[in-house]
């Protein structure tokens, strides 16, 4: 066998012919295969030819192939919320609308979720993991309520505290008095009956406004992050790679890589908006395609990953995640008469001829319609006459 620094002498010295990723794979199995030198460069040579032969043609049509690639086989996703693998609590959107919530780019997915790792001090101790997701979980005074009654005639709003929900929150009855303290425009008075009930007369005659308030006293603001509503910790790894991680309902990305004990190197949620704001553009990228892949591998579909990297470059590459549809991606195109084959084909026409636009016929859609030839695609690409070779006479 040979020395491992040899083999990657060998295998590195073709940097400029394969890539990288494809150079650590040889290495890989030349470890598992054993090979001599000689099987080893006869092994590179032919993985060379094998690449060359499989990248894509000059002139391929790789959007639309990349179009059919995704499309075909999300005829056969399933429509379906399904349950969080092994966690009854969450609902997660998986199948085809969580694919169409990816190409539209929606602000906030309908189950946003956040995977929130622990740095090196907190990863390991299930008691400290707990403590960083107390400082996440959003908690409110309905959290750590056990009784609420609303006195119309007193305008009185009482609420019974839960010892053991305080304790678990890790709050105190001064922090459910303090919240109530510093409603905006409060009137009345606060104070506790017992050691677990307070009262809150808020002097408010008006019916509905004391309904109001009485809602409002409700989602009052205990401790946590706003938007992450609930958290589980989950148990991952094995052996000595075993750590604790948290996987939170909701999404407020910035706030949560601001908390003393995340990993904000691994953290990352679902909401591609969101990562695209705090993160950058690049990052979005990834979570684009790491979501479409995870999407159509959980439904069984194996796509090329080429074919979803097309889609989140499509929707990326202005610096700005676009959504695919008439607003983003389709709806964006230099020619009027390919806007006008994607949906609302009379506003987009009529526009174009009210501001005197021009189609150079540049791309493959618009040259159909005219029945332009050749259109601009594989051999239609070049203009290319034959030289005839010449026969001298005689």
């Amino acid at each position: 066998m040979i020395d491992e620094n040899i083999v990657k002498n060998i295998v590195y010295s073709y940097h400029d012919k394969l890539p990288e990723k494809i150079l650590d794979k040889i290495i890989e199995i030349v470890r598992k295969e054993q090979l001599s030198e000689k099987e080893l460069i006869a092994f590179i040579e032919e993985c060379i030819k094998e690449y060359n032969e499989a990248l894509v043609e000059p002139g391929e049509a790789v959007g639309m192939v990349a179009a059919q690639s995704i499309g075909e086989p999300s005829t056969q996703m399933t429509l379906r919320t399904f349950h969080f693998a092994g966690v009854r609590e969450f609902n997660i959107t998986l199948g085809l609308p969580r694919l169409i919530e990816i190409v539209d780019a929606r602000k906030s997915p309908s189950t946003p979720i956040t995977y929130i790792y622990l740095d090196k001090k907190h990863r390991y101790d299930e008691e400290k993991a707990k403590e960083v997701a107390r400082r996440i979980e959003l908690t409110t005074i309905e959290n750590v309520a056990s009784e609420w009654e609303l006195d119309y005639l007193t305008s009185t709003i009482i609420i019974k505290l839960d010892p053991e929900m305080l304790a678990d929150k890790g709050v105190s009855t001064k922090d459910v008095i303090k919240a109530i303290n510093k409603i905006k425009g409060k009137k009345g008075r606060v104070y506790m009956k017992d050691d677990y009930t307070v009262v809150y007369e808020t002097e408010i005659t008006d019916m509905s406004k004391l309904r109001r308030m009485y809602d409002r006293v409700k989602d009052l603001r205990l401790k946590g992050i706003k938007g992450i509503k609930k958290i589980i910790l989950r148990k991952i790894g094995e052996g000595e790679k075993t750590e604790y991680m948290l996987i939170a309902e909701g999404s407020n990305f910035a706030a949560v890589l601001s908390i003393e004990g995340v990993d904000y190197t691994r953290t990352i949620t679902n909401n591609i908006v969101e990562v695209a704001e705090v993160l950058g553009i690049e990052a979005a990228r990834k979570v684009i395609i790491k979501e479409m892949q995870e999407v159509l591998s959980e439904q069984g579909l194996d796509v090329d990953i080429r074919h979803i990297m097309l889609v989140a470059d499509a929707m990326t590459y202005t610096g700005h995640v676009r959504q695919v549809g008439r607003h983003g991606v389709a709806g964006e195109k230099t020619s009027p008469l390919a806007r006008a084959t994607f949906e609302v084909t009379v506003k987009h026409l009529t526009d174009a001829a009210i501001h005197g636009e021009i189609d150079r016929l540049a791309g493959v859609v618009e040259n159909v319609i005219v029945g332009s030839m050749p259109v601009p695609m594989g051999t239609g690409m070049v203009e290319l006459l034959m030289v005839f070779p010449v026969k001298k006479k005689g």
